[in-house]
């Protein structure tokens, strides 16, 4: 492989905890009842929109652009105080930077707290581009934002895997038709059995060997 492209929440960095504080501090502005971390955890993949729109449907209550602007202003003020890497994330990072690899970020967060959370985690260097949810007209499982991606660092098909954890991922590969790396943690409602995949991890240890093979 000479280049890998990542998903970001669920797949380098455990982030839902942060996106569930930011989640009941919104609701609360409702007068709703705070989600637990295994709910909004199946709400994470799509987008702030997206995740607002489940939350909020859960009490029946209609998405509206209030509750997606008080979202954003709440994680945007704390988007990594609870929120880390994976364990062995740095050390895989480290390994195929070091080995020429090309590195970057696919994800459907936007780039401004994208970018906010991989300075915090001192994780930026290791990246090459980073293309989030506003980067293109569409996002993931739209092929066109990880293709978009792909051309940016001038990668090829070819010698290029994605990295992700979830449904939206794995779509994503597929509608890109690229090879995919499945993590088994993350935020997923499927079987990780049931999702298109080439290559299927449960630790970063056993990745970096397939990526640099």
């Amino acid at each position: 492989m000479k280049s890998v492209v990542f998903d970001l929440d669920g797949t380098l960095i455990h982030s839902s905890p942060d996106l569930q504080a930011a989640a009941n501090k919104m609701l609360a502005d409702y007068g709703l009842a705070p989600l637990d971390i295994p709910t909004v955890e199946s709400f994470i993949g799509n987008g702030v929109p997206k995740l607002v729109e489940r939350c909020l449907r859960v009490y029946g209550q209609p998405l509206t652009e209030e509750a997606v602007d008080k979202m954003r202003g709440y994680y945007g003020a704390n988007p990594y105080t609870l929120t880390k890497p994976y364990g062995g994330v740095v050390a895989c990072l480290e390994a195929l930077k070091g080995a020429g690899i090309k590195l970057a970020i696919c994800t459907n967060k936007p780039v401004a707290p994208a970018l906010t959370i991989l300075d915090g985690l001192s994780l930026t260097k290791y990246f090459d581009v980073v293309v989030g949810g506003d980067t293109y007209s569409t996002h993931k499982p739209d092929p066109q934002p990880l293709l978009g991606c792909m051309d940016k660092m001038g990668a090829e098909k070819a010698n290029t895997v994605y990295v992700g954890d979830s449904e939206t991922d794995a779509l994503t590969a597929k509608n890109a038709d690229m090879t995919f790396a499945l993590f088994s943690g993350g935020y997923r409602k499927m079987p990780c059995e049931e999702l298109r995949h080439h290559f299927l991890f449960s630790n970063f240890d056993s990745l970096t060997p397939y990526l640099k093979g």
